[in-house]
């Protein structure tokens, strides 16, 4: 089956960045990232730590390296605002 798709300019940006950055074709790129979601429609009853590890997979390490160094033992403070607890 053909299937033509019309994306923005910015999305067909990224697209080829990210094809680049794995050194596929755009279209290559873009059948894996279609493949991997339609697959997850298909299998509904992942498991969601499967679901999350996936996800993960997609957050560039800038967001990793932005995340407080204390985010796990001060998480109240970071959800609700509560004052900083010392340990």
């Amino acid at each position: 089956m053909a299937l033509t798709i019309e994306l923005p300019e910015e999305q067909q940006a990224v697209l080829a960045a990210k094809a680049r950055e794995q050194g596929v074709s755009t279209e290559v790129s873009a059948r894996q990232v279609l493949s991997h979601d339609v697959e997850a429609c298909l299998d509904p009853r992942r498991r969601i730590w499967d679901v999350i590890a996936d996800r993960m997979k997609e957050v560039p390490p800038e967001d990793f390296a932005a995340l407080p160094k204390d985010g796990l033992s001060q998480i109240d403070r970071y959800v609700y605002g509560v004052p900083k607890r010392t340990l």
